[in-house]
Parts: C-alpha cells; sequence; structure tokens
C-alpha cells in the first residue's frame, strides 16, 4: 500500500509505503516528524507507479499547472519513451573513440555486468557524500567516473527527484 500524504508545516508531499508499519514518517523538505496514523492520505494505491502519477497531478494542481500536466503522457509511457528514445551503450562509446567491444569482453573478465545510468546515479546519492547528504557537483563527478555523461546524470538526478524516488534540501539529495 502506497499513500500521497502531505506535511503541514511546508505543504511538501511525498510517497509513504505501507503507512501501518511505521509509527512516524519524517518530511524531507522541514524535518517535521508526523504520526503516520494522523497524516492525511491524499491519495491511496496499491501500485507505486499510480501513487507517483498521482503525487505528480496534486504538485501540478498545486502550482497551478494541471492543464499542462494532462498534456504530458504517463509517466511510465514517458520512461518507455526516453528508453527508445537512448543511444545504445555500444554506439555512445563508439562515438566517443572507445571500443566497445574491449568495455565489454572487460566486464565479462571482473564478473560483473555494467550498471544501468539511473543504477549509478542512484548509487552516487548513496555514496558520493560519504556520511553527508552529498551535493550535485559530488554526484555528477561520482556518475561520470562511472561512464555517465554529466548533463545525463544531472537529468536523471532531477527525474529521481520528480518521481518521488530522491529529495533535494539545501542543495544536499538523498534517496527516499
Amino acid at each position: 500500500m502506497y499513500a500521497v500524504v502531505g506535511c503541514s508545516d511546508c505543504g511538501t508531499l511525498w510517497l509513504l509505503a505501507d503507512p501501518s508499519m511505521s509509527e512516524s514518517a519524517q518530511c524531507q523538505r522541514c524535518g517535521r516528524t508526523h504520526q503516520t496514523a494522523r497524516l492525511k492520505h491524499l491519495f491511496e494505491s496499491e501500485d507505486r507507479a499510480a501513487a507517483r502519477e498521482a503525487r505528480s497531478a496534486l504538485l501540478a494542481k498545486k502550482r497551478g499547472e494541471s492543464a499542462a500536466f494532462a498534456d504530458v503522457d504517463h509517466v511510465s509511457e514517458l520512461e518507455q519513451q526516453a528508453d527508445t528514445a537512448a543511444v545504445a551503450d555500444e554506439e555512445y562509446l563508439e562515438a566517443a573513440g572507445i571500443d566497445a567491444e574491449a568495455v565489454a569482453a572487460a566486464a565479462e573478465s571482473t564478473g560483473e555486468q555494467p550498471s544501468s545510468d539511473d543504477d549509478i546515479v542512484r548509487a552516487a546519492v548513496r555514496e558520493a557524500g560519504g556520511d553527508e547528504q552529498p551535493a550535485e557537483a559530488a554526484i555528477v563527478a561520482y556518475a561520470t567516473d562511472r561512464g555517465v555523461p554529466a548533463e545525463k546524470a544531472r537529468k536523471l538526478l532531477e527525474r529521481l527527484c520528480r518521481e518521488g524516488e530522491a529529495s533535494r534540501h539545501d542543495g544536499r539529495y538523498r534517496l527516499l
């Protein structure tokens, strides 16, 4: 069960996974702790994607952008379009002057499969800051060291925040 809930202090909306499992939830923007039983559920669903879509619609409405939001495809359709419109890894490596076959051979010899760019950016948010929540520059540096172009890393980071999988506060990021 997923619920879209909001902070009564600052108005931030976020997804709460299985509200009955925890007694409290903390707002990622202002830090206020709320009793989950007292939070108003603006939307509930068993499907995480449906809850994310509802949160997006509520945020658009809150900003007076409901008409623009209605013109945009469902998040899952946008993700699919982005995946099909992207340049294949091999094509990207070859254009950069890197032998894609050599990269694949190196990955096989280590027994590891290359991670997706999304996975690398998520790992960057988890690991780039050490004990602190990392800033965008540290996340982008971590991702570019692992083969993700800087602009793509920034866009993926923005998408994680927009979809409710990460949050940004005072220029620092964390996964939700």
